[in-house]
C-alpha cells in the first residue's frame, strides 16, 4: 500500500481582461479495486460557480463557469490516494479468449461498440501490417500477444517529450519512428483495435519516485497509457512507454475512446487574438503525503 499525494496546477494569464467561457475539468482520479481517493478538491481562480456530472465514460467531470471578465485563470488540483496495485498482477482470462483470434461475447461485443473500431484511416494496411507482425502464430496466447504488441511499440518508436498540443496519428507515428506518451497509447489501442480488441486511451498521472520511468518530462508532465478489454480479466493496463502491464505507479484520471476526449483542462475565452500570454502546468506526485505541495 501506497499513499500519494498529487498536486495539479494550470495557470493562463492575458495581457488584458477577458471573459472566460466555460470550462471544463477532468482532473479527479478514477476510483478502483488499486485506487482508493482518500480526498479531492478543485480551486478555481477568479470564482466559478462549478457543476459536477459523469461523462458516458464514467469519468468525473467539472464544469466551471465564470461571470466576471479577468486577467488571469488558475485552476488548482489536489488529492490523496491510497495505491494497492501489485507489481505482477495475475489476470484471470476467461477460457475462450486465453487464445487469440477469440469471438467477445454478444453483449461485451456490442457494449464495446466504437471502442473495438479503428479511429483512423490505414487504407494501405500499412498499420495492419505492422501489428500483425506480432503474431507468431494463428491461435496465439492472447496476453503474450499483447505484451509482445506493448513492447514492440516502446522497442520499435524513440520516446521524445513534445510540449506541442495534439496527438500524431499512429501512422505518423510509425513513419516518424519517434513519439511521446500519448502517441504510444494512439498507436496501441489503434493496433490492437485492427486485430480485433476493444482498447480505450487513459489520462492521468505517473508516479515515479527514482526517476527511472518515461512519461514524465519535468514538472508539468501528465501520463498516457492503454487499457485493453479481454473477457475474464476486464481492462487490462499496459504502458507501452514503460513496457509494463498493470497499474502500479498508475493513476488514471480520465478513460475514453478518443485521447482528445481526456485533456484535463478546456475551454474558450473572448477578448483579443493575441489576449494569451502564455499558459503554465504544474503537476507534482509525492509520496509524502504531508508535504505541501509547490505554490
Amino acid at each position: 500500500m501506497t499513499i500519494l499525494t498529487t498536486f495539479h496546477k494550470t495557470l493562463y494569464r492575458y495581457r488584458t481582461e477577458v471573459f472566460l467561457g466555460q470550462h471544463r475539468l477532468m482532473l479527479r482520479p478514477r476510483e478502483s479495486r488499486d485506487l482508493r481517493l482518500l480526498s479531492h478538491s478543485v480551486s478555481v481562480s477568479p470564482d466559478a460557480d462549478m457543476t459536477w456530472a459523469h461523462d458516458v465514460a464514467g469519468n468525473t467531470v467539472a464544469t466551471a463557469t465564470f461571470a466576471d471578465p479577468a486577467a488571469y485563470l488558475e485552476i488548482e488540483s489536489r488529492t490523496r490516494i491510497e495505491l494497492t496495485a501489485q507489481v505482477w498482477p495475475v489476470f484471470s482470462i476467461a477460457a475462450p479468449a486465453i487464445n487469440w483470434p477469440f469471438r467477445y461475447p454478444d453483449d461485451e461485443w456490442s457494449d464495446l461498440g466504437a471502442l473495438s473500431a479503428p479511429q483512423y484511416a490505414d487504407p494501405e494496411g500499412h498499420l495492419l501490417r505492422w501489428a500483425e507482425g506480432f503474431v507468431y502464430s494463428r491461435p496465439t496466447d492472447t496476453l503474450s500477444l499483447l505484451k509482445d504488441i506493448s513492447n514492440g511499440v516502446a522497442n520499435q518508436i524513440s520516446y521524445q517529450c513534445r510540449e506541442t498540443e495534439g496527438t500524431q496519428t499512429p501512422l505518423e507515428t510509425l513513419r516518424r519512428g519517434w513519439g511521446a506518451c500519448r502517441d504510444f497509447a494512439v498507436l496501441l489501442a489503434e493496433a490492437v483495435r485492427v486485430l480485433g480488441f476493444g482498447a480505450r486511451i487513459v489520462s492521468g498521472y505517473l508516479f515515479n519516485p527514482q526517476s527511472e520511468l518515461q512519461g514524465t518530462a519535468g514538472p508539468g508532465s501528465t501520463h498516457a497509457w492503454t487499457e485493453i478489454y479481454v473477457p475474464g480479466a476486464g481492462w487490462i493496463t499496459f504502458d507501452p512507454t514503460n513496457r509494463s502491464v498493470g497499474p502500479k505507479n498508475l493513476i488514471p484520471v480520465a478513460v475514453a475512446r478518443d485521447v482528445r476526449q481526456i485533456v484535463p483542462v478546456t475551454g474558450s475565452f473572448t477578448g483579443r487574438s493575441d489576449a494569451l500570454i502564455d499558459m503554465a502546468v504544474t503537476v507534482t506526485v509525492s509520496e509524502d503525503a504531508c508535504a505541501e505541495p509547490p505554490g
